[in-house]
């Protein structure tokens, strides 16, 4: 719940904190001004004890309200907090230096920021009621065919297939393709593991090829050491947001006539020579997962270059049936369809993905403001002709830094911010080891142990984007002594 939800002025009127209330079931209200200070608290104790009294709900919230509260600043840690929760101070407002209310915590909610939190605050609600009065809820409907003219719109043309989730959007374009067993794709090292998965599920052989250090994107010297006379198709990863060098890319696919295949989960929204991620190869795909910038909850989606390989996607989607004669199947399909119900959610995030864009863009100046100060860490640069969204904000703690990733880590859990680290390259996990080996990858693995992410939703207010770069400087100071 978020804390302008139990905010009421003390003007107002007993009912309608009483009815508020009801409503929310937290117990508690916090009381204003004008000027939006915090001036007192109000609980269902405090009216009920007061109607007994004879007094009346027609009365301001102002005549009943306990001012004699108990608040901490914004800037507490968790430590202090749970410190002063108890049975009878069961839910603490957090203030700023002028007395105005950010936040609230208590034992079930400690003030902590997570590291990427959906905003669905547009027509999500409206276009999913929508599709519950139609009774289109499956996968047939018109937000379907909404959200994907509205990709296919953005991206070129390219024909695009909403999909179940962003890992079956690779499988998917990866065996449209005709990419199969006998075959080599070449992927980055540094990349969530759906990357991968996706090629080992088409029998075809992963060859894992290692990063930059400043993109942490596919290393184009790198890349056609990699080739072999099996070598199939290219799948470059637009990680965290950061744009692969695609021109690069391109010339070697067409020096070695090799498939692309675009992996965007994490890039809707970023640009390259001002074009969008996902128009330079023959497939791309997306994902829009919770914490993506825009989500579905679950739910994915893919581009083809070649509407002929985008009619046989949608054929394998929808269980391999033929279009034209019902229940009789031409491939060995699968069920890798979108709900209309999620594809109304989608619809309803697309229509602010720039909104969205421009705040993960305004975050990251701050945060590059913050940590640019320091010469012991690594921030993310937009290399020329790229345009970053900056899906999740990451960073390298340098290695002659005086202190570790884990340190800054655990500091600024202690404080309510959460992190997360890179990921780990995908040669040293079990399922992958024989498709790389450390000598060929030393960079990816030096990005791993050093990198780390900070809180990323396009939800972030200020007060709590300053608070983040606060912590950290606090955290440098204190190291420093």
């Amino acid at each position: 719940m978020d804390v302008k939800d139990v905010i009421i002025n003390q003007d107002a009127k007993l009912r309608d904190a009483l009815q508020l209330l009801d409503k929310l079931g937290l117990g508690i209200l916090f009381i204003v001004d004008d000027f939006e200070k915090l001036v007192g608290v109000l609980t269902d104790g405090d009216i009920r004890r007061f109607l007994l009294l004879n007094g009346n709900l027609d009365n301001n919230v102002k005549d009943v309200m306990n001012t004699n509260f108990f608040s901490l600043s914004v800037d507490s840690d968790n430590e202090t907090i749970l410190n002063n929760i108890n049975n009878k101070i069961k839910v603490i407002p957090l203030v700023d230096d002028l007395g105005k209310i950010v936040d609230y915590a208590s034992i079930n909610k400690l003030r902590r920021i997570s590291i990427s939190a959906p905003l669905l605050e547009g027509n999500e609600l409206l276009y999913v009621t929508d599709c519950i009065k139609t009774n289109w809820i499956s996968s047939q409907g018109k937000y379907v065919r909404s959200f994907e003219k509205l990709f296919s719109d953005y991206h070129e043309n390219y024909s695009a297939l909403a999909v179940s989730n962003g890992t079956v959007a690779l499988h998917l374009a990866l065996d449209a393709l005709g990419i199969g067993e006998g075959d080599e794709v070449l992927v980055p090292n540094l990349t969530f593991a759906a990357s991968i998965n996706a090629i080992i599920y088409t029998g075809a052989t992963p060859v894992l090829v290692d990063v930059e250090r400043d993109s942490f994107n596919i290393d184009m010297d790198n890349i056609e050491k990699h080739i072999t006379n099996k070598t199939k198709a290219i799948m470059p990863v637009h990680l965290y947001g950061q744009s692969c060098d695609m021109d690069k890319i391109v010339a070697i696919s067409k020096k070695h006539n090799l498939l692309i295949i675009e992996d965007c989960a994490e890039a809707l929204g970023s640009k390259y020579k001002n074009r969008p991620l996902g128009v330079f190869g023959d497939a791309a795909t997306f994902s829009f997962f919770g914490n993506k910038t825009i989500t579905t909850g679950e739910g994915g989606m893919v581009l083809f270059k070649d509407s002929v390989v985008a009619n046989k996607g949608a054929v394998l989607r929808d269980h391999g049936m033929s279009k034209e004669r019902r229940y009789w199947h031409d491939f060995v399909g699968y069920n890798y369809r979108l709900t209309n119900l999620q594809a109304a959610i989608g619809v309803a995030q697309f229509e602010r993905l720039n909104e969205f864009v421009n705040a993960k863009r305004k975050l990251a100046e701050s945060y590059n403001e913050t940590l640019s100060k320091y010469s012991f860490f690594q921030i993310p640069v937009e290399k020329q002709d790229t345009y970053s969204s900056y899906w999740l904000y990451t960073f390298l703690v340098k290695e002659e830094a005086p202190f570790t990733r884990e340190e800054l880590m655990n500091y600024l859990s202690k404080r309510g911010v959460e992190t997360r680290p890179v990921f780990y390259p995908l040669h040293i996990m079990p399922p992958y080891k024989l498709f790389g080996n450390d000598e060929n990858l030393k960079v990816s693995s030096d990005i791993s142990v050093l990198g780390m992410s900070l809180p990323s939703s396009v939800s972030l207010s200020v007060v709590e984007t300053n608070y983040i770069c606060s912590c950290i400087s606090s955290f440098i100071d204190e190291i420093k002594g």
